[in-house]
């Protein structure tokens, strides 16, 4: 009784796991790999309280490996070790099953580390974690792994737990719980996706409205409730990346006071990682070869944000993000390269050209023979024309300078070169 409501339900099978049919529906790959038994490494990607660490454990207790639960805020490499120091012993015959929270916040070393049990076969890994893994999980892992992404739970979904929990506590207390529609779809909307959300609001309520007889929630008790529950900026709904984007959006459009107060929304939510991550963005995107050298000074101020962590990290964030907001800006590399990748997805292109090419011998078939590769450094302001393009685009212009002082002296010095 004294464990947590979301404990107290966690579904013990998969088919009692609500929400995730992209995953957990018959003949989905996640449900295949669940009743084989046979469990590969696993990244689990998506929002708290959708199921990840539910999941986790009936597939753990499917595969006959002992579960070990880490979270990468707190664990060290001395708790990894300790983990595998217990192979072989009776409650781990079967093997260890890992499941590592927010793996997120390991650094590369950590990860390496972890990647050397996992390839020796001591470890089988299911790390979870609410960014996307392609940004903060080690490439090496990362290929020895399936990804799976955890949607957020619809309001439907969390109405069905919310109902099964209501017969719980009524059982638990011996007691009729009396609730209104109403105030059942307000629960199911507020907790936005989140389980864990929904049923800590409803066992508050419960707690606050038993009286010796009863349990009547009424509907004022249930919205006081929501309302000082409900978390103002929800990580994964539309409101995160309204933030976001207008957080970018400020520092691209140089107003550093709003840019200052979305960096503030931010970190308010403790998400840390989209505020690096924007910040890194719009320094190489919109600030760009107006300032380059602002490029190294973003990244050191992110990974001291990073190193210190929250609170503290706001203020080299901050630093870094009025000083975006109050740079020139230039998107010229920006377009450059969209307009490469274009040509490229396209299938525009062709041969490299002989001169370029990282061999120094001709087949019979050579109508030119000789690399013919002029080196620039030999050649008056250590430049000399030739052909860098494939033919195909050999007269395609991707980059053009902008209009700031920094990039016109480089056109300035170029236009004097190659006249």
């Amino acid at each position: 009784m004294n464990s947590p409501l979301a404990d107290r339900l966690r579904p013990q099978k998969i088919e009692d796991v609500a929400g995730q049919k992209h995953l957990i529906s018959e003949g989905k790959v996640l449900r295949k790999i669940i009743n084989s038994g046979n469990t590969p490494n696993l990244i689990f990607y998506g929002p708290s309280g959708v199921g990840k660490t539910t999941v986790a454990k009936i597939i753990a207790e499917n595969c006959g490996k002992k579960l070990c639960y880490l979270n990468a805020t707190t664990a060290s490499t001395a708790d990894i070790k300790e983990i595998v120091s217990s192979i072989g012993s009776i409650d781990a015959a079967g093997g260890i099953l890992l499941y590592l929270d927010e793996i997120q916040y390991f650094n590369k070393k950590q990860q390496q580390i972890l990647l050397s049990y996992i390839e020796n076969g001591d470890i089988t890994l299911i790390a979870a974690t609410t960014e996307n893994p392609y940004f903060y999980v080690y490439n090496a892992i990362l290929s020895r792994s399936t990804v799976f992404e955890f949607k957020t739970l619809s309001p439907d979904d969390i109405r069905t737990v919310i109902d099964r929990a209501i017969g719980i506590l009524s059982g638990e207390k011996g007691k009729k719980i009396v609730i209104s529609e109403e105030s059942l779809k307000k629960l199911s909307l507020a907790a936005a996706g989140d389980v864990r959300k929904a049923l800590n609001m409803l066992e508050l309520c419960v707690l606050t409205s038993e009286t010796e007889k009863e349990i009547n929630i009424k509907d004022e008790t249930a919205e006081e409730i929501i309302a000082s529950n409900t978390v103002r900026y929800d990580r994964e709904g539309d409101e995160h990346y309204d933030i976001i984007s207008a957080y970018q959006k400020s520092m691209r459009g140089s107003d550093p006071d709003a840019a200052v107060y979305y960096l503030g929304r931010l970190l308010a939510a403790g998400d840390l990682p989209s505020a690096c991550r924007r910040l890194l963005v719009c320094a190489c995107e919109d600030v760009g070869l107006a300032f380059p050298q602002i490029i190294p000074i973003v990244k050191a101020a992110v990974d001291t944000a990073r190193e210190v962590g929250l609170p503290e990290a706001r203020i080299p964030l901050a630093d870094a993000v009025v000083l975006v907001a109050t740079s020139p800006k230039s998107n010229s590399a920006y377009n450059a390269i969209n307009a490469a990748m274009s040509d490229i997805e396209k299938g525009i292109g062709g041969n490299i050209p002989r001169q370029l090419q990282n061999k120094h011998f001709d087949g019979e078939d050579a109508e030119v023979k000789g690399q013919n590769y002029k080196y620039p450094h030999d050649y008056p302001n250590h430049y000399v024309k030739q052909q860098y393009l494939p033919n195909e685009l050999k007269d395609r212009h991707y980059y053009e300078f902008g209009d700031n002082k920094t990039e016109q002296k480089y056109r300035e010095y170029w236009n004097s070169v190659k006249k």
